[in-house]
């Protein structure tokens, strides 16, 4: 059987419509004969690179390069179910595939990245989804809507605990993925006698919430950075400032020096959370001895800089590294100073809507979570500490 060649052409007809734009086409190739399929993406000559056949210089260039490549693959796999199987194929296969209507020939990462980037949701939640399909991608290159059965999400469960995922994350990326069948379905992608989580239970552990003692935070504080590399200890610093203050990750790496406010002398962090839009006011000079003041003043020449974090996973692999050198036997993660803040503070007499408001926590309940953690055992250990 001879080899197919895909690859993309750029205004074939040399001839630009009325928005000064050309269509993006596949050419396939086999025995001296070419047919040419649209893609169905349009973009003007400066937004082409010829050499590198790539969407520049374009708002959407990242998701639009994306299409592309989901599109060139689903041809690939169409050549690759062929030879599988042995069948001799020629490009008459691919004139059928481009006779017929568009949305049989969409995939479901091609669905999915549409509808994630026009929805309305926040740019937060829309990352998480962009998230679990990459991790499908991962686990299966080429995904058709009819592949998503109850053995397909048992694989990709099991694929994620081969890899060391956490239940409550793979439960994360699985209640995601509800989320892409839910809507396929309701678009008529899918049908919905079909649904593959009809009978499919997301296992979730209950989630511990995690603090480090005083104790624990000061074998931090005293940690020699001098032996760790300087991603290392900006990790440390991130992780520190945020159990002096309890702000989130996503919240962390948002901040900058116009979120320092001078309130009567006093310095106060002021912004507001990416996860549910509530306005946050810190004292800085009132907590934990105002330690965190200490971190910005070691950083006011850098402190974009200092905000400016790599992702959360990387952050943990550091904590996870820095937890071993100052011998904490705990899981610490960045979330696990957010934890810290809230639990200490609680502990010295704090009222629990105080510590909603320096959260930002939308109800009181979230917060009452951290008051009922306090068991026997806790209380006995916090009582030995010196705060």
């Amino acid at each position: 059987m001879d080899k197919i060649r895909f690859r993309l052409v750029y205004n074939r007809k040399k001839k630009l419509n009325k928005f000064g734009k050309a269509l993006i086409q596949v050419e396939v190739y086999q025995n001296r004969k070419k047919i040419y399929i649209s893609s169905g993406i349009y973009v003007n000559p400066r937004q082409w690179d010829s050499c590198r056949s790539r969407i520049i210089s374009h708002p959407q260039a990242e998701e639009l390069n994306r299409m592309l490549e989901e599109f060139m693959l689903e041809l690939q796999w169409e050549e690759l179910k062929y030879w599988k199987r042995g069948i001799p194929i020629s490009l008459s296969v691919f004139r059928d595939l481009r006779a017929q209507p568009h949305d049989e020939k969409v995939t479901f990462f091609h669905f999915g990245r549409n509808w994630v980037e026009q929805s309305a949701r926040k740019e937060t939640t829309k990352k998480n989804l962009m998230t679990t399909l990459d991790l499908l991608k991962n686990f299966h290159p080429y995904v058709e809507f009819s592949d998503i059965t109850y053995s397909f999400l048992q694989e990709f469960e099991n694929f994620m605990r081969q890899r060391m995922y956490e239940t409550n994350t793979i439960a994360k990326h699985l209640r995601q993925l509800r989320t892409f069948i839910n809507e396929a379905i309701k678009r008529g992608y899918m049908m919905a006698e079909n649904y593959p989580f009809k009978n499919y239970q997301i296992k979730t552990t209950q989630s511990k919430h995690t603090f480090l003692l005083p104790e624990e935070i000061r074998k931090l504080e005293q940690l020699d950075l001098s032996l760790v590399s300087e991603s290392l200890a900006h990790s440390l610093k991130a992780f520190l400032f945020c159990c002096y203050t309890g702000v989130r990750y996503s919240d962390f790496i948002h901040l900058d020096e116009r979120n320092i406010v001078k309130i009567k002398g006093k310095k106060w962090l002021m912004f507001k959370t990416v996860k549910t839009d509530t306005e946050v006011s810190i004292p800085l000079y009132l907590l934990f001895q105002g330690k965190a003041l200490v971190l910005l003043q070691e950083h006011k020449h850098d402190l974009n800089h200092f905000f400016h974090l790599k992702s959360n996973s990387s952050v943990n692999k550091d904590l996870k590294k820095i937890g071993l050198m100052a011998k904490i036997d705990k899981h610490i993660s960045f979330h696990t100073a957010r934890h810290t803040n809230a639990t200490l503070l609680i502990y010295n007499g704090a009222q629990i809507t105080t510590v909603q408001k320096l959260l930002g926590h939308q109800s009181v309940k979230t917060t009452q979570g951290y008051s009922e953690i306090f068991s026997g055992t806790i209380i006995k250990d916090l009582k030995k500490c010196k705060f």
